[in-house]
């Protein structure tokens, strides 16, 4: 396989590592990655980024190409696992496409039996946008790890709503926050900021990653 881009932040003493795969629309180093990577760190968890290949190719030569299709972006992601050597529990996590990538994976038997503990969600895309019938739940109804999906309540790729009315694993827990977007992002009039949310989720991330190690 091609060489992977990555990109490591490690903590003194940590307690586990997540391994954080970006969006459709933008690489490991968009701003919502850095943030919750930051944000992260701060609880004492390690956090690993890589780019897929069709963002890495957008970076040479600076063209717009389309994600990768599933199998091309399953094995990238699989190839970052392997490559990940150490005693810490690891999670595997991911913003929109990247946490549905991490949760396909979840239902597979990995390597490292035992080490990877849960698989993180942040906004995943239950359906694309504007077509809520085309239905991408079998990642989060299959998946053999405890998985965390944290979801704005009004995520344009799956509201708290449309979510109410999904058979999902129950292995899955949601947490929703007030008035997100895909991007966990409230409006002004909701009385909360995206530094809050981002706070909210990072702290369910911790929570979460405590009951499973």
């Amino acid at each position: 396989m091609t060489m992977i881009t990555t990109k490591h932040n490690f903590v003194e003493s940590p307690k586990a590592m997540v391994i954080l795969a970006h969006g459709a629309g933008a690489d490991m180093d968009h701003t919502f990655m850095e943030k919750m990577t930051a944000l992260l760190n701060s609880r004492r968890i390690n956090v690993l980024r890589f780019n897929f290949p069709y963002m890495d190719k957008r970076r040479v030569d600076g063209k717009r190409y389309p994600p990768d299709r599933m199998p091309k972006l399953l094995d990238c992601y699989r190839e970052v696992i392997k490559q990940q050597a150490g005693a810490l529990p690891v999670f595997l996590a991911g913003k929109s496409m990247g946490s549905r990538v991490g949760a396909t994976l979840a239902g597979e038997a990995l390597a490292q039996p035992g080490q990877i503990k849960g698989v993180i969600c942040l906004g995943y895309p239950f359906h694309p946008q504007k077509k809520p019938e085309k239905l991408r739940l079998e990642p989060l109804q299959q998946t053999l790890l405890p998985a965390l999906i944290v979801q704005g309540e009004r995520d344009a790729l799956g509201s708290k709503d449309e979510i109410a009315g999904y058979a999902l694993s129950e292995l899955c827990q949601l947490v929703f926050l007030p008035d997100g977007d895909h991007d966990l992002k409230p409006r002004v009039k909701s009385g909360f900021s995206h530094e809050q949310h981002m706070q909210s989720a990072a702290d369910e991330i911790l929570r979460f990653i405590d009951e499973k190690i």
